[in-house]
């Protein structure tokens, strides 16, 4: 994970000050029966029932479209949880002083959005990125885009 604000300061930030954030961040191995376990725990810990495996990479058939809909600034009625088992990808994240955080996350991290913070999403230049995604309900995973409320 590499993290910093994008204020021009480009000032470092750490899982802590992530989590001071709210936004939840740990590093877990990449084997399956080693994931797995401390990835049910924040299921059962949270109430996630859901879990998949979402991959983007050039071969994808519409990538540019399906990026398309990350790229806005949004929130989303359940938090957002990602667990990168290839890849990398960019979260942007509002802080709660409304500056925003830009979180690379990388294989072997798992990163918490929480519900209603607004933030959006990008590839890296590599365009690659495969991650367990885990949902309290698939259906809290709608985005609202914060030009549409406000």
């Amino acid at each position: 994970m590499k993290a910093h604000f994008l204020d021009g300061q480009d000032t470092l930030l750490t899982a802590s000050d992530l989590a001071a954030q709210g936004v939840y961040f740990q590093q877990l191995p990449l084997d399956p029966e080693r994931y797995q376990g401390p990835l049910d725990e924040v299921k059962a810990d949270n109430g996630y029932i859901e879990q998949d495996i979402v991959a983007l990479d050039p071969h994808t058939p519409n990538l540019e479209a399906i990026c398309a809909k990350f790229i806005d600034e949004h929130t989303h009625d359940d938090d957002e949880v990602r667990f990168v088992l290839e890849g990398a990808g960019i979260f942007d994240i509002r802080s709660t002083d409304d500056r925003w955080m830009r979180v690379q996350v990388d294989a072997g991290d798992l990163i918490v959005v929480p519900k209603g913070r607004n933030h959006r999403f990008l590839l890296t230049e590599a365009r690659s990125i495969r991650c367990v995604r885990l949902f309290k309900d698939a259906a809290g995973w709608v985005p609202i885009y914060r030009h549409a409320g406000a």
